[in-house]
């Protein structure tokens, strides 16, 4: 009844809706022009988290992490004179740039020198201009060498590569400003490389994270040009006529609009997955105005009447249309229930951007084709043409006669994808999305190789009581605790109190490198005091610990090497860290942004498994809902957990790892192929309460109704969700594929093994006692 009334309202009064659509379509698009993209890659872990919680007050004692971007070269020339002073001159006017806090190379190094009148430490710099000489150059190489603070910092252990690190300032780190500095890095990089034929990289979060954010806008606008330029092509292809083929696109391209208003007006901004919903938004609302077109036109053919045709296609389809886009929100929206803010976002706004844009096609439809010329016998004789008859005519034969074939097809392939789901790597990495022959991930790759990585880990040591980081045996335990770390091929060497004491120590002995050694007990009250003394070189200490000495930071790089083998490298880490602190006396903390991306991965797998769970037992309750009874729901749910079920099978044999962009498949999935078995069940079940055929005449009825729709629909979704193929993003392209894939087995799923079973129910079925409500497709 409500749904007659909806229809009955929208077509009386379509002018005055109609209005009212445009203008708030016009609010939306004024609100969706102030998108912007995200430059701080976006929350993983829940604010709630120890980790996350703990990663915030380690920032907020010690500073942003991951704020250093890194330039390397690889050469026998690094100290040639030209070369060295070209390098020089880069770190130098990098300084100068507003929003760079510091500049490390070889030629922008300090020297700390011990000054015995004034009892301090004098930081000079080792290069203060251009030098004259191959000899001068040749000074500054052997006493870059005698500073063992720098070794394989600034200069790789075989001196044969060297990297200049550039510090942002904090206040400019996460937004646009940081992009036309790296710009001028980049720039500056390519001039040097010109000149002298030295190939330059560059790496770090920073950069990291910018060259994503400039992907993600590039594949936003692609991406949605293709998805409107192949849903266009398969309703041309399906209609053969102008207006059914411009009108629903013009619907779902304010269904987009709607989508980016709603991510503004949640103070949300694009990430790599708020980016795909635009055209997501094109492809899964496509299938609404194709079911509802379809109704229009199967209607018009037996009436005549265009009104009455529209009002009953609205009347008919929008209850179905409505729940079938509700369970396809659920497999989006159970997202939230993970608490990650970067997947809440997506899922928050893409179930709400479904939900809208399912509104604006039921709206949208009915009036916009009201307003049109009668439909022509080649658009209401779709079902008709042989090709089509020819198809749903041998599915109808396979589901009658080879029932037995089809249940043990399906065994089969579960079976051999459960074997290919025991083969299933779940792993992910910080570059995990960008192709294997991207700049960034190569770059990152020398540094890896020469450096031992540029990602950010950090180590925070809690001694629990106020100057505890000062005592002798604290000092030498963390001493202990980064020759530990840095045994691992996985980190570098460290950055920290103990390398500032140590260097300290040399300054306080003249500059003699072989007193590049922590003070000892005598020693230390005297060079903790110069240090004291001296301005900007305490600072250096300090920045390495809290306002009362009773936490310190140990900073080391990282390889990307993978959740799987850092989840490894940490639970071994563990218990030998623990060996050296107690952990009833100390509280020690592996964090930064590495770690922090590896927990949420962690986080992320564990809690999507649980959507999945959940969308799988909501879609479930609305299968209940409709079709009541044990016996239907799992009817309902099986053939659409068999796709579920290859799609993880296929991911083991094709070495496609669960990590977080690729586990989304799943809920996602489940939720839009439930669609399917909702337009073949209503349309079953309508059959049973109002006509007198047998069940498997209803069957052959139902394949041939809504075969049509149901084929169009997993065909537009197919070649709709290929387009991610294209992504430069892995996740994106696994996320497409996988999808395509998916919905391709669940429309087959639907198309014969729903049927099968319910044939099988065939002498379980009592019309006169079925419930739920009578809804037709």
């Amino acid at each position: 009844m409500f749904w007659k009334h909806t229809a009955s309202f929208i077509l009386k009064n379509r002018l005055i809706v109609l209005i009212c659509v445009i203008a708030l379509s016009t609010f939306m698009g004024f609100e969706a022009a102030k998108v912007k993209i995200t430059f701080n890659g976006g929350k993983v872990l829940p604010v709630t988290d120890s980790a996350y919680i703990r990663y915030n007050q380690f920032k907020k004692t010690f500073g942003q992490d991951a704020s250093s971007m890194v330039i390397g070269i690889k050469s026998d020339k690094i100290f040639d004179k030209d070369v060295f002073n070209d390098w020089y001159r880069i770190g130098t006017r990098l300084q100068q740039i507003k929003g760079i806090k510091a500049v490390v190379s070889i030629a922008n190094i300090y020297n700390l020198q011990k000054d015995t009148a004034q009892h301090r430490f004098v930081i000079k710099p080792l290069v203060s201009q251009e030098l004259p000489t191959a000899q001068a150059v040749d000074s500054v190489k052997q006493q870059l060498l005698n500073l063992p603070f720098y070794k394989g910092l600034v200069l790789s252990n075989d001196g044969k590569s060297t990297l200049m690190a550039v510090t942002f300032d904090d206040k400019i780190i996460n937004t646009p400003y940081r992009v036309p500095i790296i710009k001028k890095m980049t720039d500056l990089g390519m001039q040097f490389e010109q000149k002298h034929g030295i190939k330059v990289h560059y790496s770090g979060l920073p950069l990291i994270r910018t060259v994503v954010g400039d992907l993600v806008s590039h594949e936003f606008s692609m991406f949605l040009s293709l998805s409107i330029l192949i849903t266009a092509l398969i309703l041309l292809l399906f209609f053969r006529s102008f207006f059914p083929v411009i009108f629903p696109v013009l619907i779902v391209v304010l269904g987009v609009v709607w989508s980016l208003g709603v991510l503004v007006l949640m103070h949300y901004e694009m990430t790599i997955l708020t980016g795909i919903i635009p055209p997501l938004v094109v492809v899964i609302g496509i299938p609404n105005t194709i079911f509802i077109l379809n109704k229009y036109y199967h209607e018009f053919e037996i009436s005549g009447d265009k009104m009455e045709a529209l009002k009953i296609a609205l009347e008919k389809a929008g209850i179905t249309t409505f729940i079938a886009n509700i369970t396809t929100a659920i497999g989006f929206g159970v997202l939230c229930f993970t608490n990650s803010e970067l997947l809440t976002q997506f899922g928050l706004v893409a179930s709400l951007s479904i939900l809208a844009t399912f509104a604006l096609s039921l709206i949208l439809v009915p009036i916009v084709f009201s307003y049109l010329p009668k439909p022509k016998a080649k658009q209401t004789g779709i079902k008709h043409r042989k090709w089509m008859k020819a198809l749903l005519a041998g599915l109808d034969g396979l589901v009658h006669q080879k029932r037995k074939v089809i249940y043990i097809t399906t065994l089969v392939l579960i079976g051999i994808s459960v074997i290919g789901i025991y083969r299933i790597n779940i792993n992910g990495y910080v570059v995990d999305d960008l192709p294997q022959n991207n700049n960034t991930l190569t770059d990152l790759k020398f540094f890896e190789s020469n450096f031992n990585g540029v990602l950010p880990l950090e180590v925070s040591i809690d001694t629990r009581r106020k100057n505890g980081v000062m005592n002798q045996g604290t000092i030498r335990r963390v001493e202990k605790l980064e020759r530990l770390i840095s045994s691992y091929p996985e980190f570098s060497r460290s950055i920290s109190l103990i390398q500032v004491l140590k260097f300290s120590t040399q300054a306080f002995y003249g500059g003699n490198p072989e007193y590049y050694r922590l003070p000892d007990g005598l020693e230390q009250n005297f060079i903790l005091n110069y240090a004291g003394n001296s301005g900007k070189s305490s600072g250096t200490l300090n920045s390495y610990l809290d306002s009362t000495h009773q936490v310190t930071r140990v900073t080391f790089e990282m390889v990307d090497a993978g959740s799987k083998k850092m989840n490894a490298v940490l639970a071994e880490l563990q218990p030998r860290i623990d060996s050296i602190f107690n952990p009833k006396k100390f509280h020690v903390e592996l964090t930064g942004s590495s770690i922090i991306f590896i927990k949420g991965t962690n986080y992320l797998l564990k809690n999507l498994y649980e959507s999945l769970a959940w969308a799988i037992l909501l879609i479930a309750g609305v299968m209940w809902i409709l079709f009541r009874g044990i016996k239907m729901i799992a009817v309902s749910l099986v053939p659409n957990l068999v796709p579920l079920i290859i799609t993880a099978g296929i991911m083991g044999f094709f070495g496609i790892p669960l990590k977080p962009s690729t586990i989304l498949i799943f809920s996602i999935a489940m939720g839009i192929s439930s669609d399917q078995t909702i337009y073949f069940i209503t349309r079953y079940r309508h059959e049973l309460r109002h006509s007198a055929k047998s069940i498997s005449q209803i069957i052959s009825d139902t394949i041939r109704e809504t075969g049509v729709s149901m084929i169009f629909i997993a065909t537009v979704l197919f070649f709709g969700f290929g387009i991610f193929a294209v992504s430069k993003f892995g996740g994106t392209v696994a996320l497409g594929i996988l999808l395509s894939i998916t919905l391709l087995v669940a429309m087959i799923s639907n198309l014969t093994l729903l049927p099968a079973f319910l044939l099988s129910l065939d002498g379980g079925v009592d019309r006169k006692k079925l419930k739920g409500p009578d809804i037709e497709e």
